[in-house]
């Protein structure tokens, strides 16, 4: 067994001394050597079993002081630090009062005991859960090679839109609710500043780099994400479909939010998971109901049109009306 060396990392500073590649890159090149950091360390743990990285020293920042706070405030939102369990987060009051989206997704995210040592940051970091991606023997398009296997093989979980390139889906349930929330993650650069960036534009598609599903360079670590104050009239629902009732990664996940003034409604976001590589919005589908105010005939209307862009392949084509049944209800539910 390969001897690995472990820094106990007190500061962002010192994490970012010492490492010297990411775990993108540690896929990409040699199958994976070098220093890398881990914080729950759930996904590192995951990879170095199944034999993508083997590095020569893992950081940990983990314990690095001021990462594992939540605060609250009416005025300025939400701020979770990195280093916050999901569990914590299932557990906050103030998250289950005004944004229970979220909760409703860490809700939904892995077991009871995984959920205790998974992290924010590391949650939102972790790589596709594609078998062909999760397989040494595979030289999929995510890891530099020529081909998306799924395309032509088993493909029932995979990606319904945007999968022309690669058709592995994101594997984080949670930021599909942090994106309808207009959630920012919080970076620290090498440079000594914090970069805030929108959910939104953290996620890299495999068609703009394909060894990439995040933003992060070298040395750079998450440190917190926010959420900006909701508005008096404004609610948000998380609906999750798994093949099992039990814990399972998600078929499909929708994230609604909602803004009504008396009967009209003047915002809303609608977000998807396990659809595409990424997270996505679907915005026709929000002008809907911001255009046509919420009834059930534009509600269904929403749903088909957030449709209109799958593809199906050859063994997911079902994914197609679980995803129009879901958002549907998650629009009822946060106008009910």
């Amino acid at each position: 067994m390969k001897k690995i060396s472990w820094l106990e990392a007190t500061s962002i500073e010192e994490a970012q001394r010492a490492v010297n590649t990411t775990v993108s890159d540690a896929l990409n090149k040699n199958y994976g050597k070098g220093a890398i950091i881990k914080s729950g360390g759930i996904d590192v743990l995951d990879l170095m079993k199944e034999g993508l990285i083997a590095p020569d020293r893992i950081i940990n920042i983990r314990n690095i002081p001021g990462l594992d706070q939540i605060q609250y405030d009416a005025e300025k939102g939400l701020r979770i630090g990195a280093n916050v369990t999901l569990a914590e987060i299932e557990g906050n009051k103030d998250i289950g009062s005004y944004y229970l989206a979220l909760q409703q997704s860490v809700a939904k995210a892995a077991t009871p005991q995984l959920r205790n040592m998974s992290t924010l940051g590391g949650n939102l970091a972790q790589r596709t859960r594609c078998w062909y991606f999760r397989s040494k023997e595979h030289a999929c398009f995510r890891k530099g090679g020529a081909i998306c296997f799924a395309k032509n093989g088993e493909n029932e979980y995979h990606a319904i839109i945007d999968n022309g390139t690669c058709s592995s889906v994101y594997a984080s349930s949670v930021a599909t609710a942090l994106l309808a929330l207009d959630a920012s993650v919080e970076i620290a650069t090498m440079k000594g500043e914090r970069k805030q960036v929108k959910m939104g534009e953290f996620f890299v598609p495999p068609w703009v780099e394909e060894g990439q599903e995040n933003i992060l360079e070298q040395g750079e670590i998450i440190t917190a994400i926010s959420i900006p104050p909701l508005k008096k009239g404004v609610k948000s629902y998380y609906i999750k479909q798994g093949a099992r009732a039990s814990y399972d990664w998600a078929l499909a996940d929708v994230a609604v939010v909602v803004e009504m003034s008396g009967k009209k409604c003047k915002k809303a976001i609608i977000a998807l998971g396990a659809a595409a590589p990424i997270p996505i919005r679907v915005e026709d589908a929000e002008s809907i109901l911001v255009n046509e105010g919420i009834s059930e005939e534009s509600v269904l209307k929403a749903a088909d049109v957030a449709m209109e862009k799958a593809k199906p392949l050859e063994k997911n084509g079902y994914k197609v009306a679980i995803f129009k049944t879901i958002i549907k209800r998650a629009i009822d539910k946060t106008t009910s």
